[in-house]
């Protein structure tokens, strides 16, 4: 799966699974918040980028501009 994806998202997704790792060995219930909050923001961020991406992809070829329609 990770393949398929940019090297921004795999990025970010690896930084969440860092976070979420580093929750499970935290020693105060303040620094598991801040992992796992940390963790949530690194993966609102890969979403951020996959959303940018598939816009770029849909919008891509034709540079934004309108379609021409059919005559009848």
């Amino acid at each position: 799966m990770l393949q398929n994806l940019s090297e921004e998202i795999r990025k970010c997704l690896r930084r969440a699974e860092e976070c979420k790792r580093l929750s499970r060995t935290a020693l105060s219930a303040s620094a598991i918040e801040d992992y796992l909050n940390m963790e949530h923001r690194w993966l609102t961020l890969a979403r951020s980028y996959e959303f940018s991406e598939r816009l770029s992809r849909f919008t891509g070829p034709t540079g934004g501009t309108p379609r021409r329609r059919l005559q009848r």
